[in-house]
């Protein structure tokens, strides 16, 4: 009797092992799966806000560029980025214009939105206006670039199309909400923009006034 309930209990373990693994293996999100949840919770974000830190690194020079700040974006078509280190700088689209402030060089910069918002990768994976399953290929990360990933997915974008700024992207998501918390941009020179976010709230009133920016008496403006 010993030996044949040992011999059951074997049998149970090992059935059960296997359904666990089957359960668990069925229940893992696929790169695209992932892909998919991100954007669809983009496509219901109306507006988001956070704080950002920000790294920018060549392969160049062995400096690094540190910023940080917060940012907010609001549908359709209005960001704003105010830098508080390490000088005041404040980035600011109502939609149809882009300013640039630069608090050092006492300068403003405009230029039309239109083509840096279908540009810039940033602005189109936070509102969703961009398809990332259309638009790259999407796959995990490679094994040497694999960060904890206990509370977060993560992934590499490629795009599909040569892009002519970006070779291609890391993302992080959390795991829970699908909502970025890290992107990590690779252009064709090397050069890496790393921006970590937190404190990100969702579909808070943003009022139109915040997307408008009046730079200080004696700033240059220069209009492109």
């Amino acid at each position: 009797m010993t030996t044949t309930r040992q011999f059951t209990l074997l049998i149970l373990g090992i059935l059960l092992q296997s359904f666990l693994f089957q359960s668990a293996h069925a229940a893992a999100l696929t790169p695209q799966d992932i892909a998919q949840k991100i954007q669809k919770t983009y496509a219901a974000t109306k507006t988001l806000r956070a704080d950002f830190t920000q790294t920018t690194s060549s392969r160049m020079s062995n400096r690094e560029r540190l910023g940080a700040g917060t940012m907010v974006l609001a549908k359709p078509g209005l960001m704003r980025w105010d830098y508080s280190a390490p000088n005041q700088q404040v980035f600011v689209c109502d939609g149809k214009k882009i300013s640039m402030y630069f608090s050092k060089e006492k300068q403003m910069m405009v230029t039309p939105a239109k083509d840096y918002l279908e540009s810039d990768v940033t602005y189109s994976f936070f509102t969703g206006t961009g398809d990332i399953e259309r638009d790259f290929i999407v796959t995990g990360p490679e094994e040497e670039d694999i960060i904890d990933t206990k509370a977060a997915y993560q992934l590499k974008l490629t795009p599909k199309k040569n892009h002519p700024q970006i070779d291609f992207i890391d993302l992080w998501v959390d795991r829970k909400t699908f909502l970025m918390n890290r992107l990590k941009v690779t252009d064709k020179f090397g050069t890496v923009t790393d921006l970590a976010f937190s404190k990100v709230i969702t579909n808070q009133e943003a009022p139109a006034a915040l997307f408008l920016f009046t730079p200080p008496n004696g700033t240059e403006i220069i209009d492109k």
